[in-house]
């Protein structure tokens, strides 16, 4: 058992309030036999963390995973039930890998996202971490390439610490109401990270991510980034420096490629190839975005911690490639054929450089000109220069104008 000292845990619990007691039995479920519960021997865990999964009824071989970090307070099966993320796994067919903080590490169950030896490639909870998708990968048959990360607040840096330390291991990852990797090092300035947030430049903040694991070369996962407007607990301030920081380590620019507006008063802004997203939700406080009910792009239950506004575990799973549909505010995608013209639905509108839009499918190319997808309507030069506002109308089907 790790000891922490009282004044430590009084920084942890001024992350998160104090959430409704949430049981860590296996949830019961639809019409199936998959459950969710407990996985035990997955590794050395020199983290002292409990492993828990859910693997839907007849998962393939080769299966994506996506492990889910829970905020302060909360715990495994309280994020796997409100969160959103099952409604996805059932219906596309991945695992989901949930990591659970004991209060003998924390007095009030926060991933310990600001001691080095718990964010540090092959040390402690981030070593537990890796572990429990090493254990996904050899036991349940895992695609060692496509596991992806996703958590809320403590859940969201230690995301963070996922993607930075381990590049190797995570295909994407998503940052909600978090905090960029290793703005604090040790209790004393974990206060000034959460709030009003730490500022420094791009590179700096990429310097950190690049010191995690010297020397490697590889691919860097792609990251979304979620934040509301109206968050007083981890300030807005962290979205943005979250953001200078990913696109530095992607290497691309801190302006954005791409704008749109979706559901739930939020604006999406995306950067580079789409590597780097960064979602504002209007008026939203500190929680992850849910968005009850059974439409396509609705999931979730809203609680404590867990927002009526956007459904983020929809947008997250069609951003790693998880997903059998299209993401109406992606770039990269063509659109929702079901969504924009449905009544009563917010229009999809995407503002980016005529350049953008044709890489991204919503226009082509013809004598150095770009028109727009399915109207044919004429945007202007093709290049990075000449900016257009383009607005879903139907299937493959874009107008100029919002």
């Amino acid at each position: 058992m790790r000891h922490r000292p009282v004044l430590a845990r009084l920084v942890r619990a001024a992350l998160v309030p104090v959430l409704a007691a949430v049981g860590v039995l296996a949830v019961s479920g639809p019409a199936q036999a998959a459950t969710f519960g407990q996985v035990t021997g997955f590794g050395s865990n020199p983290g002292n963390l409990t492993m828990y999964a859910y693997r839907p009824d007849n998962l393939p071989g080769n299966a994506p995973a996506v492990v889910l970090l829970h905020g302060c307070a909360q715990n495994a099966n309280g994020y796997f039930s409100n969160s959103g993320w099952r409604k996805y796994a059932d219906q596309w067919g991945f695992a989901l890998i949930v990591p659970e903080q004991k209060s003998a590490n924390n007095s009030t169950s926060c991933f310990n996202w600001f001691e080095p030896g718990d964010t540090a490639r092959g040390q402690g909870e981030a070593l537990s971490i890796k572990q429990m998708v090493d254990h996904a990968r050899s036991s349940f048959g895992i695609a060692a390439n496509r596991v992806y990360v996703s958590g809320l607040s403590a859940g969201g840096a230690m995301a963070a610490a996922m993607l930075a330390s381990y590049p190797d291991t995570f295909a994407a990852g998503s940052i909600v109401a978090g905090i960029p990797y290793r703005c604090a090092t040790s209790m004393v300035n974990a206060f000034s990270c959460m709030n009003p947030g730490v500022d420094r430049s791009p590179a700096q903040w990429g310097d950190l991510v690049r010191q995690a694991y010297p020397g490697y070369s590889g691919a860097r996962p792609k990251v979304a980034i979620w934040h509301g407007t109206a968050d007083y607990t981890v300030g807005t301030a962290n979205a943005t420096e979250s953001r200078d920081q990913w696109t530095n380590v992607l290497g691309v620019s801190q302006t954005p490629s791409g704008t749109s507006s979706l559901p739930g008063g939020t604006t999406l802004e995306t950067y580079g190839a789409d590597q780097v997203r960064l979602y504002r939700v209007a008026g939203m406080g500190h929680g992850t975005p849910v968005d009850p009910g059974s439409g396509t792009e609705q999931c979730g239950t809203a609680a404590a911690y867990f927002l009526d506004t956007i459904c983020s575990a929809y947008r997250d799973a069609l951003f790693f490639g998880l997903g059998t549909g299209t993401d109406p505010g992606d770039p990269g995608d063509p659109g929702d054929p079901g969504d924009p013209g449905d009544p009563g639905e917010d229009p999809v509108c995407v503002t980016a450089s005529n350049y953008a839009h044709v890489q991204a499918g919503r226009a082509y190319q013809s004598g150095g000109y770009a028109y727009a997808l399915g109207s044919g309507a004429r945007m202007g030069l093709y290049n990075i220069f000449a900016t257009s506002t383009l607005r879903q109308t139907g299937p493959a089907h874009w107008v100029i104008g919002c």
